[in-house]
């Protein structure tokens, strides 16, 4: 038995060719996505928002878009604005519609959600904060869902555990074999697996193809090598899934006038990433203000967004909607 979870999980849930196939990250948003239709459906069975069954059945074609759209959009602009310069010879072109190489930010998405919900709110003249409330309670599922496929996906790795706790570090931790190729793993470091693999390619290769193959002899050596992080993925499945759901059902719970759900959102939301950033890797590169990184900055400028929302949302002349112990 291995003293950690090492991770060697594949990307995708069928591969029907070499890189081709339907990957967890794929299903993640589909499924994320109908648990938000099926919420919002029962909401609006229930006549507990001003929307019918059929609009959000339209809601939800914009939402997509918006996710989409906004999400990569966001993650290219904040983390990698060399990609809106790059094109090279294969489909799509463009390194900006790279989606399929990954790369989506939920700050993005959100800003996508919020555009996709002020152009449906537009075009069926139901105000946009209580479009902007539904959409909110149906978000989620989705980052919940999301943050787990980028678990399964090896991203955002959290930080490393500290030096007290790497000889014997605790089994919720994970240690990831494509660490082998990072700078500071030398070819002599994995010198006592050269001969578990093959000899014929470099041994960062051939270790970490065979422990991707869940060879348990290559495992067993590489596994005291390598470096225990914390698993900041299922921190955030956690606090941006459940815990934020939860926090909105509870304020939700009575009416409320359009805009304090969607402010409640920004500020649970803001304050849960702050909170589990500090268990996450910096990406290199991003901008940071002193011990503030990027997703920080953004998270706390939705808290302040928040508040701002929902003490305005609270003192306008509107009827109060929804309450579902009402």
């Amino acid at each position: 038995m291995l003293a950690v979870f090492i991770h060697t999980l594949s990307p995708f849930a069928l591969e029907i060719s070499p890189g081709v196939g339907i990957r967890w990250y794929g299903l993640a948003y589909a499924i994320g996505f109908l648990c938000g239709y099926l919420l919002l459906r029962q909401l609006a069975h229930s006549r507990l928002i001003a929307l019918s069954v059929v609009q959000v059945g339209d809601l939800m074609t914009y939402l997509i878009a918006g996710v989409v759209i906004g999400g990569r959009v966001g993650h290219v602009c904040f983390y990698e604005p060399q990609l809106l310069m790059s094109f090279h010879g294969e489909f799509p072109w463009w390194g900006l519609l790279d989606i399929h190489k990954g790369g989506m930010s939920s700050h993005g998405g959100i800003v996508g959600c919020a555009v996709a919900a002020a152009l449906f709110a537009h075009r069926t003249r139901i105000p946009f904060l209580h479009i902007a409330d539904c959409t909110a309670m149906g978000a989620p599922a989705g980052l919940c869902l999301g943050r787990l496929a980028n678990w399964v996906n090896a991203e955002l790795w959290g930080n490393p555990l500290p030096l007290s706790m790497q000889s014997n570090p605790p089994w919720w931790a994970v240690k990831y074999p494509s660490e082998v190729f990072e700078p500071h793993f030398s070819s002599a470091t994995l010198a006592p697996l050269q001969t578990l693999v093959s000899p014929s390619e470099p041994i960062q290769d051939a270790v970490y193809r065979a422990a991707m193959l869940h060879r348990h002899d290559v495992l067993t050596k590489l596994e005291p090598l390598l470096t225990a992080y914390y698993p900041s993925n299922f921190f955030q499945a956690v606090t941006d899934g459940p815990i934020l759901f939860i926090t909105m059902a509870i304020v939700w719970m009575r009416p409320r006038k359009p805009g304090v759900i969607s402010g409640t959102f920004l500020i649970a939301y803001g304050a849960a990433r702050s909170v589990s950033e500090q268990f996450r890797q910096v990406d290199d590169g991003v901008l940071a203000v002193g011990a503030f990184t990027l997703p920080t900055l953004l998270s706390l400028v939705m808290i302040a967004l928040g508040v701002t929302l929902v003490v305005w949302s609270a003192k306008q002349q509107r009827d109060a909607i929804g309450g579902w112990l009402r």
